[in-house]
């Protein structure tokens, strides 16, 4: 007998791949308001690619949540964006390690031959910029969900 996997539930992790800004529509929305302590950011030049660990509000059940009266959920997620020229960041010290950052939406900015920025804004006035030789960004939940801590649904005000 084996333990049961998160893969055999009803509703199984989301794996997106997006390769335009349509596509990275999805993925931000999905995205908006997920939480990461700022150690959990890396970027790997050799392999041109930067990852990030979040805790993901799930968006994508908000509904069924409210109908059936259950708690919100969050969930772990790993955002990993390949062909990484160069990275830059403002608006927050990267360098402390107690920071919690909240991520509220993806953009990319087309450049020439299908290049281009995406830019990864911050609450707080923070935003990571990756300038890409093309897009592509994957989003992938690793963990089952969980009650969001706070109970409630991320709101901006």
């Amino acid at each position: 007998m084996t333990d049961a996997r998160f893969q055999d539930g009803g509703e199984g992790p989301l794996r997106l791949v997006a390769q335009d800004a349509e596509d990275l529509k999805v993925i931000s929305t999905l995205v908006q308001d997920a939480v990461l302590p700022v150690t959990e950011m890396s970027h790997d030049p050799k392999r041109r690619r930067f990852a990030l660990m979040l805790n993901r509000f799930r968006w994508e059940d908000r509904t069924q949540a409210e109908a059936v009266g259950r708690a919100y959920e969050r969930v772990r997620s790993v955002l990993v964006i390949d062909d990484v020229l160069r990275v830059q960041s403002q608006g927050f010290d990267r360098g402390d390690k107690d920071l919690v950052l909240s991520l509220l939406s993806l953009d990319f900015a087309p450049g020439a031959d299908g290049t281009g920025r995406l830019t990864l804004t911050l609450a707080g006035d923070g935003a990571i910029a990756l300038d890409v030789e093309a897009l592509e960004v994957r989003l992938d939940d690793v963990t089952r969900p969980y009650r969001a801590p706070s109970g409630k649904m991320p709101h901006h005000g």
